[in-house]
């Protein structure tokens, strides 16, 4: 029966774990836990291919306890029954250690079905999520586990396990492998941190070769199985939300190369429209009033883009974005904004002073006998008088930015407005 090489070389200890000695290296807090034997329910958090599942195996074996395995992308409530309804019986007589995969797919109802028998103690569960726990694990299962996450393999991780492979292949077909100067590097750093991935291109690699001889594995074919397979996005997921917020910090700390980076792993994936949205809100949150001609811009080149379609879109996309980052910054608008709006939710609001109330009539004397005092009628277009409902008299919401342009309007208002 055929099993892929990522199966045949899942590790069975702790030791062949590549890639997470933050948290299972000598010493540290979950292999402590697992060498212990008393294993508290776990959630394990992470992108795809990094050792989850791996590591629930490796915690299966050192248990007395009976495992089951659900996947919530299948998995139905009657699943959840079955594994229930073999509590306090010969099939488990010591509870069930119940390895729970995906479990953000499990709805509310899904999740609270296994609260009881988590709280005696009876279940034991090791769920696996690539999404944030904190959004789509219930709070109820979150307050009895304890969550570990898992990183992204690094490139030299990566690596170690590409040479692994490539030794169990070459034993196995009576081969020796050859490689071309950068193939196994290519491959360690296009995977995108998922062993998985690297395991697929390496068995396509040995399967498309002559196994009657020396197996060459040149950077041509590894560019060729790994075509964007470094690409890690999901439009509901975390990487959607990830690129997004580095993207918008990126051009807000002024890097017009990260700015272009993340600009072009959003375009790759194919979200040029969520790519849009960002780039129009970094316009008015992060440049502002320091360079407001930067809005129109900024639109004009969204305009383009779906005009054009990818690849063209692209070209007025990355103006925008490196325009941006090389701009100079005010958030002085996006923060007057948001403290009023802090204060209207706190109820704090108040009629409009009278003067600044539409008379309801047509009679321009009425406006006059409100008295309103019209600022283009006098010296500088304006005059003093108060505009706050009195409930908020001297709040401030708006200071001006220490940028060239605030700080020019700053000057020529304390000209018009001083005593």
């Amino acid at each position: 029966m055929y099993q892929p090489l990522a199966e045949l070389l899942r590790p069975t200890s702790l030791d062949e774990v590549f890639g997470q000695a933050h948290i299972l290296g000598p010493g540290c807090i979950l292999r402590r836990i697992i060498e212990s034997g008393n294993i508290p329910n776990l959630i394990f958090y992470g992108p795809s291919g990094t050792g989850k599942t791996t590591v629930a195996n490796i915690i299966a074996e050192k248990t007395n306890r009976k495992l089951c395995r659900l996947n919530a992308t299948t998995a139905s409530t009657a699943d959840i029954k079955e594994v229930v309804s073999q509590l306090d019986t010969f099939l488990a007589p010591n509870g069930v250690l119940l390895y729970l995969d995906e479990i953000q797919y499990f709805n509310k109802k899904q999740q609270q079905s296994l609260l009881e028998h988590i709280e005696n103690g009876k279940i034991t569960l090791i769920a696996s999520t690539t999404e944030n726990p904190y959004f789509s694990i219930f709070n109820a299962i979150l307050s009895r586990s304890t969550i570990f996450e898992f990183k992204q393999i690094t490139k030299e991780a990566a690596l170690q396990a590409i040479n692994r492979g490539i030794a169990f292949l070459e034993e196995r077909n009576g081969v020796r492998a050859d490689a071309e100067e950068g193939a196994l590097s290519y491959m360690a750093s296009a995977c995108g941190g998922d062993l998985r991935k690297a395991m697929n291109a390496l068995e396509v690699l040995f399967a498309a070769a002559d196994l009657s001889g020396e197996v060459r594995i040149s950077l041509a074919d590894a560019k060729a199985v790994t075509q964007r397979s470094a690409m890690r996005y999901d439009r509901e997921g975390d990487a959607h939300y990830d690129l997004l917020s580095a993207l918008q910090k990126s051009i807000r700390g002024s890097d017009p190369d990260a700015a272009a980076h993340y600009l072009a792993r959003l375009l790759e994936a194919g979200d040029m429209l969520s790519a849009c949205r960002r780039l129009m809100v970094i316009a008015c949150e992060d440049v502002g009033l320091a360079y407001p001609q930067i809005i129109p811009i900024v639109k004009a080149c969204v305009d383009a883009a779906t005009m054009l379609g990818m690849p063209e879109a692209r070209i007025p996309l990355g103006d925008a974005a490196v325009l941006m980052a090389t701009s100079p910054k005010s958030n002085s608008a996006y923060l007057a904004i948001d403290g009023a709006l802090a204060d209207v939710r706190k109820g704090k609001t108040g009629a409009p002073p009278r003067h600044l109330q539409n008379v309801h009539a047509d009679s321009y004397s009425m406006e006059r006998e409100q008295g309103y005092l019209y600022p283009h009628d006098f010296p500088g277009h304006w005059v003093r008088q108060s505009y706050l409902p009195e409930e908020l008299t001297g709040a401030k919401y708006y200071e001006y930015g220490p940028n060239k342009l605030e700080q020019a309007a700053k000057r020529y208002w304390e000209e018009i407005k001083k005593p």
